[in-house]
């Protein structure tokens, strides 16, 4: 299997997901997310035709962004702590970790320009991962209006690994709801439209639930022999 042929495979996959629900979003934005593979190999991804490329750590994006051509867009979607904030919010179209008031606050002060930020959201539950609990959501976005640089483009949510079909339903499902219910909140630096949620073993269902960024990597650099 070459890259080709597993975009190929993956944009299959999406078609095939946006067909077989009524909840799947039209225009899917795949990403790319190049961490752990190096520029070589993220090249070969840009020459079969993506253009949306996502690193979960500043020094990534440091190392790749110089390398890579410029029509790219790039996504931070990995936690960020608050020292790093000045060096990378303006390098970025999306931030995919918004989880914290003291980070919006530091993105706030860094930024020269709005920032197109996805509050993640901790469906799941899990101490281990980053996030809003679901319950802390609309206080979230509520207290967000004291910063002007920050908007609010969606929701962003990772699945346990070990999720089975129907777990990964609830869970990417829950988080279209809280997108709903933000939406409702009719605010204008919170439009909310979007869901950022689905990886490279569970995307499909993902799209089925109204997922429109998806975040793929080993989907794209598995090999024959893999």
């Amino acid at each position: 299997m070459t890259i080709s042929d597993n975009l190929q495979s993956i944009e299959c996959n999406i078609v095939n997901a946006q067909k077989a629900s009524a909840l799947s979003s039209n225009d899917v934005t795949l990403i790319c997310v190049s961490k752990y593979h190096s520029v070589d190999e993220a090249m070969a991804v840009y020459d079969a035709g993506v253009r949306n490329f996502a690193e979960n750590r500043p020094e990534g994006l440091f190392e790749k962004m110089p390398a890579m051509p410029d029509d790219i867009e790039w996504h931070l979607i990995g936690t960020l702590q608050t020292r790093k904030v000045k060096d990378v919010i303006n390098q970025v179209a999306y931030f995919h970790a918004l989880d914290r008031l003291k980070l919006a606050k530091e993105i706030n002060k860094r930024a020269d320009h709005v920032i197109k930020c996805f509050v993640q959201v901790n469906v799941s539950g899990e101490e281990a991962k980053h996030g809003i609990a679901p319950e802390e959501l609309n206080a979230f976005v509520d207290a967000i209006a004291a910063y002007d640089k920050i908007e609010i483009v969606g929701l962003m949510t990772m699945a346990p690994i070990d999720a089975d079909e129907t777990a990964l339903h609830t869970y990417f499902g829950q988080l279209r709801l809280l997108r709903d219910q933000v939406q409702a909140m009719a605010k204008p630096y919170a439009p909310c439209q979007h869901l950022s949620m689905g990886m490279s073993g569970d995307y499909a269902i993902a799209i089925e639930e109204g997922a429109d960024f998806v975040r793929i990597g080993s989907a794209f650099f598995k090999t024959d022999a893999e």
